[in-house]
Parts: structure tokens; sequence; C-alpha cells
């Protein structure tokens, strides 16, 4: 199959490849591949950071081969010290499986898990929980040396502060992840971050040992911002994929506001956007940069597949209206709604005055800051400008019975009120 054919070379083309082992191309291009990646379930949500392997897994799937989602319901009793100074908090199985299932759902926007190449979910759980020390020793253990274990990255960068044996052992429980999943599934592939490569070819060497069966390897680079600021992290913290911990807006404005230069990076990484399409926006961006085009191209397509297309639409309204572009009047209820999330909010069964809402909303410190506010014409009410005599009583609600206040040029805030 040509898709089969030009997969590796689709990925690197998206900058997706970091390290691969010999003779994954041509399994590729000669067999169906089915390929696993790993999810620490000690969040109830997938975030930026994990969206890298996740477009790996789709576009695996895409091209004709069975993608595996393992969720981490036994190692993520442990904790995986690969990328970390310190050790994570352990969780109990009920947080676990309630994170397990959560992430699920999330994956379900990026893989089809019907069909003929559906998806897998596994949880390693099913494997782990069940083994006992002494055969996990004798069946698992016996093929790793301790220097072997030493030399791998992620134990070295936590040696002069101390790991502890559990974090040690992780290391073989995920090459057992990999045998268990050769076994049950014919899993031949894991694809992980660059910081994964340890561990994963620790599971190549345990299935050459244990069956004798030749598996790959396929490592992703870290992603990084040309600013040198962390990637998937703003002032607020991590950006989740669940609209509970970060709204789809917030979520839709990180994009929104991707620095020039790594746009058309993201765009490869983060999308299924066809090649000709990503160089078409990465050239507007170089003679036309102040259209932001391909931010938000990359702002829609990842909004409309993590949180669906309405979601995607609200989220795009929302910027409109902050940054001075849409007319109030004709905002949605569900636009009003989210908008109430991200700005000063209130709520009032009776209509206040315009003074009281003002000082309400923390856009005057008083009723006498807010006079002299209205009297210098600095007060807009659902997208008009306020004068001495306007009264929210008198001024027609936006859907829903919303009204839009702004102070100035860009300090809205949003009372409902009179229901």
């Amino acid at each position: 199959m040509q898709a089969k054919n030009s997969l590796l070379d689709e990925l690197s083309w998206r900058g997706m490849v970091y390290q691969h082992t010999d003779g994954l191309a041509d399994a590729l291009a000669t067999t169906e591949v089915i390929a696993y990646v790993g999810f620490d379930p000690t969040a109830p949500s997938l975030h930026l950071g994990h969206l890298v392997p996740v477009m790996g897994l789709a576009h695996l799937q895409r091209a004709g081969h069975r993608p595996v989602a393992l969720v981490g319901g036994g190692t993520g009793m442990i904790g995986d010290p690969s990328g970390r100074t310190s050790e994570r908090q352990l969780l109990s199985e009920e947080e676990i499986g309630a994170n397990s299932r959560a992430i699920e759902k999330q994956l379900s926007r990026f893989l089809d898990f019907s069909g003929k190449k559906a998806a897998l979910m596994r949880d390693n759980a099913a494997w782990l929980r069940p083994l006992r020390a002494v055969e996990f020793m004798r069946d698992v253990g016996k093929h790793f040396t301790v220097n072997y274990m030493l030399a791998k990255e992620s134990v070295q960068a936590r040696i002069e502060g101390g790991i502890s044996f559990t974090e040690f052992s992780y290391m073989l429980l995920q090459a057992y992840d990999f045998l268990e999943l050769n076994r049950r599934e014919g899993v031949t592939l894991q694809m992980g971050g660059s910081d994964q490569w340890g561990n994963i070819t620790a599971g190549l060497e345990l299935i050459r040992r244990v069956e004798g069966k030749t598996a790959h390897a396929l490592t992703m680079p870290l992603v990084t911002t040309a600013s040198g600021s962390k990637f998937g992290k703003t002032e607020e913290g991590a950006v989740w994929l669940d609209p509970a911990r970060t709204s789809p807006y917030k979520f839709y404005q990180y994009w929104i506001n991707v620095d020039d230069r790594d746009a058309g990076k993201y765009l490869r990484l983060f999308t299924l956007l066809p090649r000709q399409e990503i160089e078409a926006l990465e050239k507007l961006t170089q003679t036309a940069p102040e259209k932001r085009e391909a931010q938000q191209a990359l702002a829609r397509d990842v909004t409309v597949r993590v949180h669906g297309d309405q979601a995607a639409r609200v989220a795009e309204e929302v910027s409109r209206v902050l940054f001075g572009k849409a007319d109030p009047t004709k905002l949605s209820e569900s636009v009003l709604r989210a908008l109430s999330e991200e700005v000063p909010f209130a709520e009032s069964r009776d209509t206040p005055s315009m003074l009281d809402a003002l000082v309400t909303l923390k856009l005057a410190a008083s009723k006498s800051a807010a006079r002299r506010l209205i009297e210098q014409g600095g007060v807009y009410v659902n997208g008009q400008r306020a004068s001495a005599n306007t009264e929210l009583t008198s001024t027609k609600p936006l859907a829903g019975s919303y009204y839009l206040l702004r102070k100035g040029a860009r300090e809205y805030a949003v009372l409902r009120s009179g229901r």
C-alpha cells in the first residue's frame, strides 16, 4: 500500500521522528504494524505535552496500521522517573481508574475505535496487578543487569538526588508491557517521547530474549518554542484537554498566540492538514504576518479536534468579542455564557443601576468613580457608549438576558439580570 510506504517519510517531514530502530521503514512498508503509546493516568486529563505521540498514532491509523493506546493503570501506581527530578505522588486505584476512563474519552477524539482498523484501548493493570513479585523477578528481572539499568538516561538523571527502588523498577514494568502487548495483540512497535528511548529499548530486548522476535521503537522530539518558554504552559499552568481545566476559549487562545516562528512547526505536528496547505500558510506568515492566518488555521483545527466544532466556533466568537471585532447584539446565548467564564461576571435577579453594576463587576472602585468614568465616555453597554442617562433597566438585554459592559478599549465584564 502506498500509504504505508510513505508513513515514515510523512512523519519525518512533519518533524515527528527523533530516533527509530533499523528496519522500521521496511516493516511499515510491507506489513500491517500494530503500535502502541503509553499514557500515564496520574491526572484526569491529557495535556498539550501528550499530543505529539497521540498525533503519531493518528497518522499511523490513517496509513492503514492499527494503534493501541495503553493506559497505565498498573504503572501509574508507581510513576515513570523519565524527565523528572523528584518522585511523583502515588495515587489510589480508584483515582487511577477514574483518570483512565477520562483519558480514553479524550483519545476517542483522535483515534477511530470502530471499523476494520479500529484502535484498541488497553490497561496494563490487567496483567500487572495480578503479577506476583517472585514470578516477575524470575521471568523478567533475570534478563536485565543492574549495570544495564543504571546506564539508562532516565535513571542517571536521578542518581545523585536519589531514586527509590519503586521508580527504578519502572523500566522493567514498561518492558513487560511491551512483551504482554506483543503476546496478546501482536504489537511490534512502541512510540513515545525522546526521553522514553531507554524504556522502549528495554522492551525490545525483553521481547528478543523471551520470544525470539524483533520489535521496533520510534521516539518523537520533545516540543520546544522559539521564545524559549515551555511548550504547553501558560502563566496559569498546563494547557489541558479537559474543558473543566482549560476552557475551550483559553485552549483556542493558546494556539492563536503562537509565535510566528513556531506556527509552521505546530501545523505539522498537531494537525492533519496536507503539506501543500501547510506550506501555503507558512508563506503567508512570511509575507503577511499581521493576518496570523497560520495561527487561526492551527487554533481552529486543534480546537475542533479536541472540543468539537460548536465549542471551537464559540471560542472563535468569544475571541472576536474580546478583541473588539464582533457586534455584541448578534451574539448567541452560548457565546455570552462562554464569555461570562472568561471575564468578571455577576448575576442578579433584579436589574441593578448602571453605577452599581460597574462597581459590582469591579470596573470601577466606587459609584463616584463609575460616574466619572461614564462622564469621560469610557463605558460601553452592549456595544454602545453609555451616557449619564444610560440605565440597564432601559437597555435591551442581549440573548439570554445578558449585558456586556466594557471599560475603555478591552476591559470587559458580563452581567446577567432580570430573568
